[in-house]
């Protein structure tokens, strides 16, 4: 199946977070770590240039552990985890949607790839 870059809704729960954001679903992966295998998440990167936050930053809250390079967000009132901030090994700002936050997506059609988080 092939990707392409476009425009996708995202929210939490209750919709208190609600986002926009613009990007390709390839590349999209299942990780290992402690806190992404408890809470299923799937994820896949976007730039902060496209993403826009519609409302809710004073609905989340931040966690992070390890090495604290990474705020996983989530809403305070649902507690889903929408999306989780931090940067690429080089550096980057990236965002890392939580796909399954994204209206009309369909994971099962998916073919996702594998991170071995555990490992970092």
């Amino acid at each position: 199946m092939g990707y392409r870059m476009q425009s996708y809704k995202g929210s939490c729960h209750c919709k208190n977070v609600q986002y926009e954001v613009q990007m390709s679903l390839e590349g999209a992966f299942e990780c290992n770590c402690s806190i992404c295998s408890k809470k299923g998440t799937v994820l896949a990167m976007a730039t902060p240039q496209n993403f826009k936050l519609i409302s809710g930053a004073e609905a989340q809250t931040n966690y992070q552990f390890y090495k604290k390079a990474i705020h996983h967000t989530f809403c305070k009132t649902c507690g889903v985890t929408s999306f989780v901030k931090g940067s690429d090994p080089a550096g980057n700002e990236m965002i890392a949607i939580n796909v399954r936050c994204l209206d009309g997506v369909d994971i099962k059609s998916m073919k996702l790839g594998y991170v071995d988080g555990k490992s970092f």
